[in-house]
């Protein structure tokens, strides 16, 4: 039962949080609620081959993996290196799905939760175990690729959290495929299922935006499940600001020519650049949202120095959104905007691909009256 509640759970956070680690979670939950109902078959009416069978590859095989997975999806910005792992992971599913089902079961079953080692022959053992040092790869690359993140990730510890807890369930897991540990083994495998769920819960409070630069599918953030049109309602407010303070500066002296030139100082400007690719006969409704996000975000966003959405003549599906931020606070604000949100939560309708490249101004150069144009704000 707590199996079956945490995957409903999980379906409906993947639902409203959309990314390849959810998925993942989503199918790690699935497998062991399945291994876990065959294990009270077995624990009522005494294991089979079959109940023993659906065990193993629920809590050895596709929970384990399917953990490790995720969390190098959550974990891992490089998009070659998520490529790699989702070519590992379809054969570390397949393969060993088949060799567990066929392969011959021998030894005498009771009700107590059987180990792997009692029943199965070499191959299925050195596949399952072998599937086991795919996930602990899996974990400790996500772990190495979430601790090495610059210093001033101010998420790095709360990602490091959520791959922890993603291990701990992972290892019991495989602790029950591989030992059995009797009447010990539910009690670990319950431990296992309320870690995933803990580490799916906590990754719910963890902005994705550096991840959106190599990932076309966790593009969207949660945060909007009403149904009202934010758009429409005037008595709405924009999401409070904090107060920023800033000493004045006098760039009267850069103009005479015996003054030294002035250091260059990085720019805190942030932009954003994102390309969707419309499903066939939805640019209609796809470019009403869009046109109500940028009022809003007109009206509303003050230090959202520019955000506009272009048609590409020669590809009349794509929508190139981008936007440029005073800093990297006015972008997080944006975010929490509830209009961005809504938009969030009704734009994937519409959209079959989404690509979204982030930005740090190096140099610019634009007329005076571009972005009064742009943005009437």
């Amino acid at each position: 039962m707590v199996a079956w509640s945490a995957t409903a759970a999980l379906a409906a956070y993947a639902q409203r949080r959309p990314s390849a680690s959810a998925v993942g979670w989503l199918v790690a939950a699935l497998g062991m609620a399945v291994g876990l109902s065959s294990g009270v078959i077995g624990a009522i009416l005494g294991f089979g081959e079959f109940t023993f069978r659906l065990l193993q590859i629920g809590v050895s095989l596709l929970g384990p993996l399917y953990i490790a997975w995720g969390a190098v999806e959550f974990g891992v910005r490089s998009a070659r290196g998520r490529f790699t792992s989702r070519l590992l992971l379809s054969a570390f599913t397949v393969v060993p799905l088949v060799i567990l089902f066929v392969d011959r079961v021998s030894g005498h079953f009771e009700r107590a939760f059987p180990a792997m080692g009692e029943h199965y022959d070499l191959i299925p053992r050195a596949v399952l175990g072998a599937a086991h040092v795919v996930v602990i790869a899996f974990l400790a690359w996500a772990m190495i690729a979430s601790a090495r993140r610059p210093d001033g990730d101010r998420d790095r510890l709360t990602e490091l959290s959520v791959l922890g807890l993603a291990a701990l369930a992972a290892l019991l897991s495989t602790l029950v495929g591989r030992v059995g540990l009797d009447v010990v083994g539910p009690l670990l495998a319950l431990g296992s299922v309320a870690a995933l769920w803990g580490a799916c819960a906590l990754a719910a409070g963890v902005p994705r935006r550096s991840a959106r630069r190599d990932d076309d599918y966790d593009d969207y953030d949660d945060g909007f499940d009403g149904d009202t049109e934010p758009y429409d309602d005037p008595r709405e407010k924009p999401v409070r600001r904090r107060r920023r303070t800033s000493k004045s500066a006098d760039y009267d002296d850069y103009y005479y020519d015996e003054a030294p030139e002035p250091e260059r100082v990085p720019s805190r400007l942030r932009g954003v650049i994102t390309i969707y690719t419309l499903a066939d006969g939805q640019a209609t409704e796809f470019d009403r949202l869009t046109d109500a996000v940028v009022a809003e975000v007109s009206r509303r966003e003050p230090d959202t120095l520019l955000f506009a959405c272009h048609t590409v003549p020669s590809a009349p599906l794509q929508r190139i959104v981008y936007a440029i931020y005073r800093d990297e606070l006015a972008q997080e604000e944006h975010e929490r905007q509830p209009h961005v949100m809504e938009f969030a939560r009704r734009g994937p309708a519409h959209v079959v691909a989404t690509n979204v490249i982030e930005l740090s101004l190096s140099g610019a150069s634009a007329s005076d009256s571009l972005v009064s144009m742009l943005m009437p704000h």
